[in-house]
């Protein structure tokens, strides 16, 4: 099987999450051994996700926002998708033109 590449734009993403989920630990003053133990995780699986590694699950990724109190972010993702609409809306246009002629 082929190992999948991130590309750089894809790994600052991932980075950006760790960091904006190490800081929601720090604002709830919480330590990371606090918050692996809650999340059901080790210490070492904890700083990989806030070093924004690709090595974690979602399942990991959903112990660990709920264990903040920010599970229903995950329902966020991909919620309000502006492209799949603008190529929905495109073709139903084309379609609505094809239907006139």
């Amino acid at each position: 099987m082929k190992k999948s590449k991130l590309l750089p734009k894809e790994k600052r993403i991932l980075e950006n999450l760790g960091e904006n989920l190490k800081l929601a630990r720090k604002r709830r003053k919480l330590s990371a051994e606090l918050l692996s133990e809650r999340a059901n995780i080790s210490r070492s699986t904890l700083w990989s996700i806030e070093q924004g590694k690709a090595n974690v699950s979602l399942e990991t990724l959903l112990q660990v926002l709920s264990a903040l109190g920010l599970s229903g972010d995950l329902k966020l993702i991909a919620a309000d998708d502006k492209l799949g609409r603008k190529l929905q809306d495109v073709s139903l246009i084309s379609t609505k033109l094809k239907k006139k002629k």
